[in-house]
């Protein structure tokens, strides 16, 4: 059976005390630090997020932010809530390749129901990307 997180799971996930979710792993994410709203975390880019012109695939890029805001949302619900994105829009400065990409992701606005969120991706200290989202926050 598949292992359904809670947000307090997330959060040990965040405190290196749970291991990540399959798409973390997958994704090769790892959040580093997650509190207060902002997530912090480092992607490690190899050879099969690589596209035919040597550079990351842009939707790579995206879902690796996704899971970063997902931590970042995640360090500021409880267990009675849940969070999916409504949307995620990824404005790209320079081309992203092979070797360690910083994420900070940081909740911008929480409101009742729709949080909104930011996100830079750094390589080199060189920014690769912004991005934005909205998040619907869910009720259990």
């Amino acid at each position: 059976m598949k292992e359904i997180y809670t947000i307090t799971d997330l959060q040990k996930v965040a405190n290196q005390m749970k291991n990540p979710p399959p798409c973390d792993e997958t994704m090769q994410v790892m959040v580093t630090e997650a509190a207060d709203g902002v997530a912090h975390g480092v992607w490690v880019v190899d050879h099969k997020f690589i596209n035919g012109h040597g550079i990351v695939m842009g939707g790579f890029v995206s879902a690796a932010v996704d899971i970063m805001m997902a931590y970042a949302i995640a360090s500021q619900l409880t267990d009675e809530e849940g969070f999916a994105s409504i949307d995620l829009d990824t404005t790209f400065h320079r081309p992203t390749t092979e070797g360690e990409v910083e994420i900070t992701a940081k909740v911008e606005r929480r409101g009742k129901r729709i949080s909104y969120l930011t996100a830079e991706v750094k390589q080199q200290n060189k920014l690769v990307a912004n991005c934005v989202s909205s998040v619907l926050i869910i009720k259990q």
